[in-house]
Order: structure tokens, then sequence, then C-alpha cells
């Protein structure tokens, strides 16, 4: 019999590449004694990038989730692991060197015990000081080598990243193929060489299903020496997400790999029980696409946990093109049309863009250039009209050193700009500022939680803490959540969930997160540079009001409130805004 193969269930990341948000804290803590009875998992992924974020956004406290859900593992002896975004810890942008240590601390306390740090530029100055912090807290660093496929991405690339992360302390290394587009053939063979080098090293594969090519991927780095596949489980395998626990185990075990058996009268109560948190309320922001496999993806290599985002900034800008098209008397574009134009895009400016590995947050900014990109040729402007600083932070060094060579044109437009390109160490061009959020606290009568865990959270995800400690968060979730359910399911609001619908909606329209605004009116297309809205202009309820362009990457479309008419206008077009800026006043419809 060849070696034995561990599974890991990605409970967090098959939300995560289905969806908007995670289940509550009371769905986590049922679930997990289900995941355990399945007999089968070496390690669950309990918490990292957006889990918190979400969980903060629908109102409640990710702390007491975390908790709850490693709890159970802790003590059966399933190992706990979460994703760490590395220089953006668990946000989309740069995160102080105070706060990225704390978060070691907190999430070892919290029951976590391995942090999957990665750089979305396999920039290891971004990756090595979380594998120290990590390893001080008492946690197990696992090094992670973002997988994709281009001529700059050889094995030798990765091999010398593996041996740096190992030098630096990683116990393990993670090969996450995020896009599913990591060739099985280089991935046994980066296997084999790590295994070789370093054979005390445990290997983890991660790799999502959306072209299709994970399955080979498993049984390649398998025969060549991995140790731990990451693995998903029905309703929410394949797809965009992760090849089924079931399937994986069947090919091993005819393999001749020692894998453990699964209980699957647990493994249908996990089924039906996540599907039981679908039907309740998860499935209204789980985009039906992402159940989809899709070979297109091959091409653009975008990873399967930002679709949902996408397919979402694809439809707010769907409409503005076809009006666009129409005005020009060009035939409207159908959704599929628009999707291949956008995936198109990004295989002409991925490589202008120094061949980034397409995973957050470098996924949003490449998909974000391509889809402005989009917009502006159609208004004859062209392309890289419409970058924001983060955009141009990827390209200018400021995030991490780019693989492969930025394209002269966007050199020459950086001149124009006045922009600077630089190389230096990326966390050094970021301020430590725990001090600044335990004033905050202080000064609010905020307890600092549990071995400080609402302070790290405040000072990690700081907009989205302030709006779920007011209270606003929640009314804003409930409005969210009732939108979708009516959108789906034609259900008319009760009076108590009108009453919380309006109450979350005010006549100041008010930015919800950080980032730079910009404008579509009348349906006429003319949006970005040219046209502001005009007193006077009258909004239906569910209008588009603007965009804005967060600080992470995503477009975040603003509704018109309950509709009525503009009277003023306190946002000019491109102006940076902060959370909570009032944009504008709507004079609510009678």
């Amino acid at each position: 019999m060849k070696k034995k193969i561990q599974f890991s269930l990605v409970y967090r990341d098959m939300w995560q590449s289905s969806g908007k948000f995670q289940p509550r804290k009371d769905q986590l803590e049922r679930i997990a004694p289900v995941i355990i009875e399945m007999g089968c998992f070496a390690r669950v992924e309990t918490n990292g990038g957006a889990f918190e974020q979400v969980n903060l956004l629908a109102g409640e406290n990710p702390n007491e989730g975390v908790r709850a859900f490693c709890k159970p593992f802790n003590e059966a002896g399933i190992k706990t692991h979460m994703l760490d975004r590395g220089l953006n810890a668990l946000r989309m942008y740069p995160v102080p060197d105070d706060v990225r240590a704390l978060m070691y601390k907190v999430k070892h306390a919290q029951g976590v015990d391995i942090p999957r740090i990665f750089d979305g530029l396999n920039d290891v100055r971004n990756i090595i000081p979380s594998i120290k912090w990590a390893a001080e807290a008492g946690m197990t660093p696992q090094g992670t080598l973002c997988i994709t496929t281009s001529p700059v991405h050889t094995l030798e690339y990765y091999s010398n990243i593996a041996d740096q992360l190992i030098e630096a302390g990683a116990k393990e290394i993670c090969l996450k193929d995020m896009a599913g587009i990591g060739q099985p053939a280089l991935l046994g063979k980066l296997t084999k060489a790590i295994k070789d080098k370093h054979p005390d090293i445990i290997i983890e594969y991660h790799g999502h299903t959306g072209p299709g090519l994970s399955m080979a991927s498993v049984l390649e780095v398998c025969n060549n020496g991995a140790d731990i596949i990451d693995t998903a489980i029905e309703p929410l395998s394949w797809g965009k997400v992760h090849p089924d626990v079931i399937s994986v185990q069947s090919m091993l075990k005819n393999e001749g790999f020692d894998v453990p058996e699964i209980n699957m009268s647990a493994y249908m109560k996990a089924r039906a029980l996540t599907q039981e948190f679908i039907d309740e309320w998860l499935g209204y922001f789980i985009n039906p696409a992402n159940k989809l496999m899709s070979s297109l993806l091959l091409g653009s290599g975008l990873p399967g946990g930002m679709m949902g985002s996408m397919m979402a900034d694809l439809a707010g800008i769907h409409s503005t093109i076809n009006n666009i098209r129409k005005k020009k008397g060009e035939h409207e574009l159908s959704t599929d049309d628009m999707l291949i134009n956008l995936f198109n895009e990004v295989e002409y400016v991925w490589p202008r863009v120094g061949y980034p590995p397409l995973v957050t947050p470098f996924s949003q900014y490449v998909k974000n250039i391509a889809l402005m990109n989009l917009l502006t040729m159609e208004q004859g402007k062209g392309r890289f009209v419409m970058m924001d600083d983060s955009m141009w932070g990827m390209i200018l060094g400021k995030s991490g050193k780019i693989p492969g060579t930025i394209a002269p044109e966007l050199v020459a437009l950086a001149k124009e700009k006045g922009l600077e390109f630089t190389d230096a160490d990326p966390h050094t061009l970021v301020q430590n500022n725990l001090e600044d959020f335990k004033k905050e606290m202080d000064e609010n009568g905020w307890e600092y939680g549990q071995d400080n865990e609402e302070l790290f959270e405040l000072a990690m995800h700081p907009e989205q803490y302030r709006n779920y400690k007011s209270g606003q968060a929640k009314k804003n979730f409930l409005a969210d959540l009732q939108k979708a359910k009516d959108a789906k399911m034609g259900s008319k609001l009760s009076v108590e969930e009108l009453a919380a619908f309006k109450h979350a909606k005010a006549d100041a329209l008010v930015a919800p997160v950080k980032g730079q605004l910009f404008w579509e009116f009348n349906g006429d297309g003319e949006c970005a540079h040219t046209v502001e809205p005009f007193i006077g202009k009258e909004y239906k309820e569910g209008d588009v009001f603007c965009y804005i362009v967060a600080t992470w990457g995503e477009i975040v479309t603003v509704p018109a409130a309950l509709g009525g008419k503009l009277v003023e206008i306190n946002a000019k077009q491109g102006a940076k805004v902060n959370k909570g800026d009032v944009m504008a006043y709507i004079e609510r419809a009678q």
C-alpha cells in the first residue's frame, strides 16, 4: 500500500467560493460535531480571509463564532487552520506589523492551530514576518505557494520560494491552486522537488475545481509525495469550489493509498445541514453560476473564490454598457457575451501588469482593470483610463515585487501621471497603528475582549467593526436579505420587516465603504469622467445611484435608497470617500 493521505475540509472556503456570507455561530456549532462524526477529516478550515469581515457585515461577532467552531475540533484532536493573506492578513489591503503580530496571539488563543500564510505576488517579504510571528504565538506556520500558469511561473521559480519559506521556519508548504489552472504535471514535479529536498516538510494541496483540472492534480501531487488534500462536501462541492471528499477518497483508495473511511450517515447529515443553511438565508447570496464548472477559466485564470463578486460587478456594469451600445445603434450584449469579453480582457491585461497570481487581492485588481477597460472602450476612451490607488499600487510595486515585467505603455502612463515605481519592502510602507485603536476603544468604553480579540477586530476591520458596534450592520444586513428574498421569491415585506428596512435606509445617501466614487445616470452610459448628477433627478427604489471602487478592490453598487428626488450633492466625480460620508440627499417619494 502507498503512503497515508489525510483530508482537510475547507468549510470556510466552500462558502467563500459560493457566495457572500458565512454561516452564523449557532449554525457552525451544529455542523461541527457532524463533521467530526464523519471520521475522515484530520483538519478543518475554521477561519480566514473574509470570514470575519462578512460576519461583521451580517451584524455577528466573529470572535464568538471562531471560538465556538474551533472548540469541538480542538477537543477531538482535529487540527484547525485559517487562511492568512500575509501583508493583508484577513482583509484586502495592507495591515500594520503590530496588528499582524497580534493576530496570531488572538487566533491561537481562539483555537486555530495553523495559519496558511500566502502572498498574492509570492513575495517572501510579505510572508516571512508572519511565519515568525505565528511560530512565536505557538501556531504551526504553513508557507504557501500561489499556483498559476504563466511563462514566469516555472518549477525553479516555485522551488526557490519554497526553499526560502522553509528556511524562514515554515513547517508545512501549501500548494494553493486558487483558480484550478495549475497544470497537473507541473504540480507533481513541484511536489517531488520539495519532498526530495525537504522530506520532513508536510505538503498540502488546495485546488479549486472551476476549470476541471484539480482531480488530475490531486492524483499527481499524491503520487509525488503530498500528505494532505483539501476537499469539500455536497451541496457546496464542485462548481467553482473544491472536489468532493467522496470522489477524492475513491480515486486515491483505488490508486492504492492509505486513506480514511467516510461515515456516510454522518456525511448525509452534514450535507442536509449545509443545505438547510442555504435554504434558510445563505442561498439568497449565492450566484447559481458558482455551482457550474467552466473551462473558460483556463484562459483568464480567475479564481473560484472571487466568482461571486465578479458576477455581481459584471451585472452592475452590464446595463451601463448596453445603454451605451443602444445609444450608438449597436446590438446589446448578453450576460454570456459580457463574461467572454471580460475573460478576454483579463487575458489582455494580465501579462501587461506582470502576471501577478490571480488571487486576493490581485485577482480583484486585475479583474477591475479589465472591467473598467470594457466600459471606457465602449465610451471610446481606450484602456487603463480608470484605475484607483489600489490598482496602481500593485503595478508600482507598493504591494510587493511583480513576478513579470510591466508593459511599456503602463510605465509611460505612470510617468505621465507622476507616479513612481518602488522596490521597498511593502510592510515598511505601512505605519503601526494599534495604539490608535486602543485609544478609540478607551474613548468609546469598549472592552478589549478576551485575549484582546475585540481590539484586534477593530484594528483589522475598522469600518465593519464600527458598523457592527453601532447596530447599523445588522439593520443593513436585514434590508439586504429582504431585498434578496423579494428579488428571488417575489415575496412581500411584513409590517415589521418594512419598518426595519425603512429604518435602515435614510434620506442621506451614505458611502457604505471607503473608496473612489464614479457615476452612471439616466441609463445613457455616460459615466466615470463626464456626467455629474443633477439636482431634481428622480430615482425609483432600487435604482443605482453610484459606484464606489472600495479600497480592497470590490466595485460596490450604491442604490438610491427608497427613491425620490435628488436635492443635494456632496461628492464630486472621482472623489475619495470614506465610509459614512454623506454623498447626497434624496427627498423621499411620497
